[in-house]
This record gives C-alpha cells, structure tokens and sequence, in this order.
C-alpha cells in the first residue's frame, strides 16, 4: 500500500506568464489517499526545493483534497532577467504514513512589455536651456530601451515645434531662435513605441534663453525743447527714456550719457533725466549769436557700451528781459546860449543809451520823469527818442531867471518789457467738524491680554476739502489708583492699547472719552472697555509654610499635629480646589482630606512609618503641596482653560522611639606624623644642630651637677634606696593628634510607651534616656589627647582640655575615649602641668608648620 500514488496529476509541466501578479493559478492537482487514513493529510502538500531556489511559488487549497500552485509575487517572474524554467518538488504524507514525492516544471513564458526610458527622463522632467542665436542641432539625446530588445521608434508631438527626433532618438532643433520674436518656452511629449504598438511617453522642457544682442533705442519722440534763460541749477530741462529689447519686459538697466561737449547741461546716467549745470546767458556769447544748443545723448545697455543708440536733441534757449538799459556816459556836459530859442534841441539820450537784452520785445525803453531844479525850462520831446528840448528862452538877465547857471536835471530810463503775472488763490477755510464714525464704542478685553497690545480703534472724518489731519487723544478716563491712564491711543491712527495689566477683580469696566481733533475743531465719543474675567489669580493658602514633629508610631489616619490648610482665590470658587502632594512624599506617607471640593483641608498620615525593615530611611520630609483651581473644570475645559497653582511647603521631622535602633557611622582616626626635611645642599643645618646640641648638653650637664649637689646636702642618703634616677630627660621624637567628636544631643521626645523623656540627635538619630533637670547640650564638646613616645614605644600620661562651656558635672560623661595611660620612661607619671604645657606647646608648633588633621567623625 505504501507505493500507492498520492499525488495524482503529477509529475507535470506548466507554464506562466512572465510579471503575473501574485495568487495567480500556474497547476492544480489532488491528493489520494488510502482508505485506511481516517484523518486524511498529515502533512499538507509543500514544495520542499525547487531547482533553481525561488520564492516565487507557493500551494494553495482548492478543498476536497484538491491543490493548486499559485505564484507569490515575491519575486516577480521576469522572462528577460530570471531563469526560464523552475522544477518544484512537491511533497504530501497522509496519516497512516505514507508519502509521495513529484516533480511539477513551470516553464516561465515570454510577455511583451511597454519600452522604458532610461538616465534622468526616467525619474524626473528633463529641462533643456537653449541660447538665442544658436544654430540649429543637436539639443538632447533620448535613452530607451526595450526589455524584448526589440527595436524603439521615437516620435515627437506636438508636431508643429521646430524640433524633430531622430530614429536614435536625437532631438534637434530647426531653426535659430530669437528670444524677442520666439516663444520663449516648448513642451516637446517624447513618445517611444516598440513594433507591438506598446509605448511610453515623457514631457521634454526647453527653455530659450536670452542673451544681450538687441540695441537699445530711444522711446522719447520729442527732438527740440526750448527753455528761457538764466534757469536756475537743477532745472529739468527733458526726461530721455529708451528701451532695451533684451530687456523682455522687465525693468530696463540702461545708462545714459551726453556725447557732445556741453557746459551747461548733464545727464542721469541711470534716469536719463537731462538738467541744467551751469549758467546759460542768452546775452552774452556764444549765445548772442547762436541761441540753439545740439545735444547728442547716447544710451549703452551696459557700461563697456557694447550696444549703444544715440540721439541728437536741440535746446533752444529763449531771451528774457533780464537787463536794465544803460547809459553811456551817465553824465551829460551840454552849453547853450542864453538866447537860445524855444524847441532847440539840446541832447539826444536815444544815442547813447541801450540794452543788451537781444530779442527786440526785451530791449525797448522809455524816458520819463525829467526833474529837478529849473526842469520846467526844459521838457522831454518824447519818450520814444529821448531828446532833450529846450521850451522857452533863458535870459540870464532877466530879472525872472535868477542867475543860475548850472540846472540839474533827472531823466528816468524805463524799460517796459515787463509782464505781470496775477495768480489768484484760494485760501481753504475750516468749516466743519470731525464726525466719529460711531457715537460710543465697545471693547470686549480678557484680563490677561499682553500689555501693548491694540484692544480696538475708532475713526473720525470731516467734510473738509482737502481732508483735514485729525488727531486722536484720550482726554478722560481709564485711571486706576496706581496709574494715571492705562490706556493709549494712536494720535494718527486711533488705536487704543493698553499701556498696563488689566484686573477685572478689581476694576471690571473702564469708561474713556476720546477727543478727535482737526486742529480747531474737536469731537469726542465714548469709548466703554469690558474687562472679561480670566482665571489669572494662583490660590493662595495659608499657612503657606509650617515645620512640626511626629513621632514614629502615629496611628495611620491621624491628622498630622490638626494640621489645617485654608486657601483663597479671587477668582475662583471655593469648591474648586484640588490638593496633591508633588515633591517630597517619600513612600506616600502623607495624603490630604479632602482631596478636593473644598477651601480647607487636613494633612493625614496615609501609611505607618517601617524604618526597621530598611524601607524608610528618611527622619525629615520637605513635602511642596500644590493647590490647582482646576477642580469644577470638565476634560475638555481644563485643555482650553487657564488653570492657576498655589504653593505651600510642609517640614514634618519625625521622632524615633527610645527602643528603635539606629545604624550608626563607623569612628576613625586620623593620624598626622610631622617630620623636618632638609635640603642636602643646606650644609650649615647639621652644623648648627650640632653645635647648638653640644651646648644644650653641657648646660644641661652643668645643671645636673648643680642639682645633685643641692640634694647630697640637703636630702638624706637614703632616698638612694629607691633606685630612681633623680633627673629625667625625655626625647619627642614623633607626636600624634586624635580628635573626636562627642554626640550632641538637640531634641527632646516622650516616649509613647514609657512615658519617660529621652533625648536624641537630629542628624544622626543616636539617642538616650534624659537625667531629671538635665539641659539639652548647646554645642559639641571637642577633646584632643596628646602622647609622645620615646624610640621604645612607650608613652606618657593624656592631658585633657574641656569646653569651658560644659557644666563641670558632665566632663566625664561628655569627654570621649583616649588610649590607656602609659608609663613614663622612668616609671613615673607625668604632672597635669606639664602634661597640659607640653599639648599646648606641641599645639603652637603644628600651628605655626601649619599642620592640622580633619577632625573624625564621633563614634556612637
């Protein structure tokens, strides 16, 4: 029964098409298996190798021992890169054990595919810049190619651009463009089409661009100007304009210049704006002769004038009457007999007067205004001619004529070439008002809003013409008790902002009059400000600071030391506080009731203190409470509101029981060694050492000798017996310091259990039964005990200095441990004294070596 087939359909051969999608049915087959297999399939059909190795096909159920293979689309099937054939080798077993291995070949079949552009048409719009004046060419190269190989034919569209594409896919160009007559840009569809009629198409963009080959040219048609005389520097006598092709429609960069040589005018190299500079006299020459002025303007589209136009403009220039006529000479010198008749002509002014005005409108005058002293013997034939006549006789004998000999007289020349020019103007007249455009305004402001910031504007007109400037100010209102005005308005353009923080809790509305005013005419309107209500105001508790002490057996639901928070908020309701403990709360032994709904709450202790089990280890906590006014806000309005916070801070110490143990620090010693070094090149240290010890010995050896002398004759031979040598001399050849530090004990508690009072320390938490009328110890005591050795190792007696701030009836129980006390070198003990003079001695010397030794902490 095991040779039995289970695969039916197979071996076989199928094909697929190449890129076939994934889930697509490349063979279907069925499993039989034996009437014995109750359970059917054991292990499903599954392809256990291929040859070549793929992913790319997978079996799929159909139901009633029915199977198909599909492709998976991982990877896709390409006839051109991949294998062409795959043998997959299909596995099944059925649950009585037995198995079948066949061989299904898939043959991948070939598919024309649509052909593809390669380089940069492939991933982007290609764009080509072509200059004007370009000959016609090569401009791009298309790259395509087609999957099968099969050869590409290219076409271009529209079909109307001069351009053309080549069978290799070469675009040219088929003309010479010229930026200013051209279209400026072309989008060329580049189709390419294999022989199955598939095809693929990108867009080509080419630009042309412009380069400078235009000549500018004068847009100013106007070729004479005339201009009066004696114009005044900076007269404007023509605005030259021209343009450059190149130019395409943008702001022309021209420069303009004056070719010919000409003093009396310049030109804007930029504006082209020709002026007057210098002093143009139509009576003097060369102008007497010559009034008309050429001027050849040229204009260069850059300044090495690589394109230039010129262009040649005539200025006439026009006499005006801006000489007096003159006489030559002023003084006139004439005799006349006496007898000379009525009507004789004596002078003729005509000739010797003139004015050099040279057009004929300007240079005539008159002579007028004969006086003086016998002027009505005379007269003035006319005006025109200026001779001088003589109108009646003069007989120097004649008893009527006075003997006068000499006559002054006066002739006024006039020129009558003036014109008068009257100009009437109209002087406006302010007749109206300024009108607000609104009788009151109203401003809605929120409390918090940004000091400078523009709450709203008015605006005021008036019928005048031309429109009057009207000016805005604020003349009433708007003050508080710390500031004159808080508000501020544009003088010109009627803003109103304000100038400090408003404060609806303490003024909800401001009432100001604002003036307009158009110099001598004044309106006002009311302007109202509404301050809106905004949550700015923080809670504020009391008190907002508080130290106490607990003891470390509080019962769990205590109020803390009726510990009781109050607070307040200008702006908010008193239900709407919430209370949370942020910093602080090691362990969460501390909570609030409430918690929230209400202006005061109680500290509760939440959880017993544990510092036996090592899970506390704090004996102080600093907890900072914070007070939100967010408690009525829903979800969504604590998001969008604004939400204020207040503070208070809590010190709560807590106090250990007499039975609690507390880990104290381990005690040490430090130990300071003080040794002199010298210099090997300090020769004269050792010899003065030397001598000076020479010298202490005999002094000391001559006091010896004295002192034994003095006790042979004055103590009896038998203080002999004892065997002591009567003097001693000790070396110190090293010394050391230890200080310690007694416990200081600052705090006092009952103890709940007992009632007895102990004392304890609030750093370390060392502690002890207090004595009946004991005082609590202000200071830490210090003790330093000095020994000195000898080279043997043996030490003298400790000296002890006590604070002399300590009662004298604790000096034993305050004073720390020393070492035992050791026998001197001669087996007697030294005196207090001089035990406490050599310490203070050895204290100077480390003093002034500037020795010191850190003090160690004290051991509990």
């Amino acid at each position: 029964g095991r040779r039995t087939l289970l695969l039916k359909g197979l071996p076989a051969t199928s094909t697929v098409e190449e890129n076939a999608a994934a889930g697509v049915s490349v063979y279907t087959f069925n499993v039989t298996v034996s009437p014995l297999s109750s359970e059917g399939v054991a292990i499903l059909p599954t392809i256990v190798n291929s040859n070549p190795l793929t992913e790319a096909f997978e079996i799929k159920s159909k139901g009633d021992l029915e199977y198909r293979v599909v492709t998976t689309g991982n990877p896709v099937l390409d006839y051109e890169t991949m294998p062409k054939s795959f043998d997959l080798q299909i596995f099944v077993e059925d649950t009585t054990g037995r198995t079948d291995l066949k061989v299904l070949t898939v043959r991948v079949t070939d598919k024309n595919e649509h052909p593809v552009f390669r380089g940069n048409m492939a991933i982007q719009t290609v764009t080509i810049y072509v200059l004007e004046g370009t000959p016609p060419g090569c401009i791009y190269q298309v790259d395509a190619a087609d999957p099968e190989n099969a050869e590409l034919k290219y076409s271009l569209f529209p079909e109307s651009v001069p351009f053309l594409v080549l069978k290799s896919g070469a675009i040219f160009s088929t003309k010479k463009f010229d930026y200013e007559k051209d279209q400026h840009r072309y989008f060329l569809n580049i189709t390419v089409t294999d022989p199955d009629g598939l095809n693929s198409t990108k867009t080509l963009n080419i630009n042309i661009i412009n380069i400078n080959d235009e000549i500018p040219y004068f847009t100013t048609k106007q070729r004479i100007y005339r201009i009066p005389e004696e114009q005044s520097l900076g007269t404007v006598v023509a605005n030259m304009t021209a343009k450059d092709p190149d130019d395409d429609d943008s702001p022309s960069r021209l420069f303009y210049s004056i070719q010919s040589s000409v003093r009396y005018f310049s030109i804007n190299p930029l504006t082209g704006v020709l002026q007057v500079t210098g002093r143009i006299d139509r009576d003097a020459l060369p102008l007497q002769l010559h009034p008309n002025i050429s001027v050849i303007v040229r204009v260069e589209d850059s300044p090495s004038g690589d394109h230039a136009s010129e262009m040649e403009i005539t200025i006439i220039i026009d006499d005006i009457n801006d000489n007096p006529p003159e006489c030559n000479p002023s003084a006139f010198r004439k005799e006349a007999n006496e007898n000379t008749t009525a009507g004789t002509s004596l002078l003729d002014l005509r000739n010797y007067c003139k004015d050099i005005d040279v057009d004929p409108s300007n240079n005539r005058f008159n002579f007028t205004g004969l006086s003086g002293f016998g002027s009505n013997n005379f007269a003035l034939e006319s005006t025109v001619s200026g001779r001088l006549v003589v109108t009646e006789s003069i007989d120097l004998e004649n008893p009527a004529h006075p003997g006068v000999e000499v006559y002054s007289l006066t002739v006024t020349v006039q020129d009558i070439a003036y014109i008068v020019y009257i100009y009437i103007r109209i002087k406006p007249v302010n007749e109206f008002f300024p009108v607000f455009s609104n009788l009151s305004y109203e401003f809605n402001v929120p409390e918090i809003t940004k000091v400078g910031s523009s709450i709203g504007r008015v605006n005021a007109r008036d019928k005048d013409w031309p429109p009057s400037v009207i000016t805005y100010s604020i003349v009433a209102g708007g003050g508080t008790r710390d500031y004159t005005n808080i508000f501020w308005i544009s003088p010109t353009k009627g803003d109103v902002k304000i100038l400090a923080r408003l404060d609806y809790e303490t003024t909800q509305k401001h009432i100001l009059t604002v003036q307009a005013s158009d110099q001598e005419k004044i309106a006002t309107a009311s302007v109202t400000v509404n301050v809106l209500e905004v949550n700015d105001e923080e809670p504020v508790c009391s008190p907002n600071f508080y130290s106490f002490q607990i003891p470390v057996s509080l019962a769990v639901g205590t109020n803390i030391n009726g510990f009781r928070i109050e607070c307040q908020d200008r702006d908010s309701d008193p239900r709407s506080f919430r209370y949370f403990i942020n910093e602080g709360n090691v362990n969460n032994h501390f909570t609030f009731s409430p918690r929230a709904g209400s202006n005061t709450s109680r500290l509760i202790l939440a959880s017993r203190f544990n510092y036996e089990s090592g899970l506390d280890t704090n004996w102080i906590y600093r907890l900072r409470v914070y007070i939100t006014d967010d408690n009525l806000l829903s979800a969504r309005d604590k998001a969008t509101h604004l939400i204020k916070t207040g503070t208070v801070t809590l010190s709560i110490r807590v106090i250990p029981n007499p039975t609690t143990v507390i880990p104290t620090m381990p005690v040490f010693t430090v130990v300071t060694k003080r040794e002199n070094l010298y210099s090997e090149s300090a020769w004269y240290v050792p010899f003065v050492i030397t001598l000076g010890s020479l010298l202490l010995l005999g002094l000391l050896g001559y006091l010896g000798f004295l002192l034994a002398t003095w006790v042979r004759t004055s103590c009896p031979l038998a203080g002999k017996a004892d065997g002591a040598p009567l003097i001693h001399f000790t070396f110190c050849l090293s010394s050391q310091t230890m200080t310690k530090l007694n416990t200081v004990f600052d705090g006092e508690a009952r103890d709940p259990v007992t009632g007895k009072m102990y004392e304890f320390n609030t750093r370390s938490g060392a502690r002890r039964w207090k004595k009946s009328g004991e005082p609590l110890q202000p200071a830490p005591t210090v003790q330093v005990t000095s020994s000195a050795t000898d080279n043997g190792g043996q030490g003298t007696h400790r000296a002890e200095a006590p604070s002399k701030k300590e009662p004298s009836g604790k000096k034993k129980e305050l004073m720390a441990e020393t070492k035992p006390d050791a026998k001197s070198w001669a087996g007697q003990s030294e005196t207090p004294e001089q035990d406490g003079l050599r310490l203070q001695k050895k204290k100077e010397e480390s003093e002034e070596r500037g020795l010191s030794s850190p003090a160690p902490q004290s051991r509990y």
